[in-house]
């Protein structure tokens, strides 16, 4: 997994709340990007599709359903990895 220079990011909800997460990497599943991020606020780890603009932008889109349990699958395996 690849990890992020900066390696915090506040997520903005629409309902106005936010959230400061730990970036824990970017990882590639069934052709595309992911982003792990861990909120320590609600001791969750979250996963979203990361489409990066340009070298400075980028944004997070929800991960489909239909497309979830893959992506949760490969993360865990490179948490896996990394215990070892």
């Amino acid at each position: 997994m690849e990890q992020e220079v900066n390696n915090k990011i506040t997520l903005d909800y629409d309902d106005g709340s936010s959230v400061e997460c730990e970036i824990l990497g970017v990882f590639e599943a069934i052709g595309k990007e992911y982003i792990a991020l861990y909120c320590e606020e609600t001791d969750d780890i979250i996963l979203y599709r990361y489409v990066e603009i340009d070298e400075q932008n980028f944004e997070l889109e929800d991960i489909p359903e239909e497309d979830f349990d893959a992506v949760s699958e490969v993360f865990e395996s490179f948490v896996e990895e990394e215990e070892e």
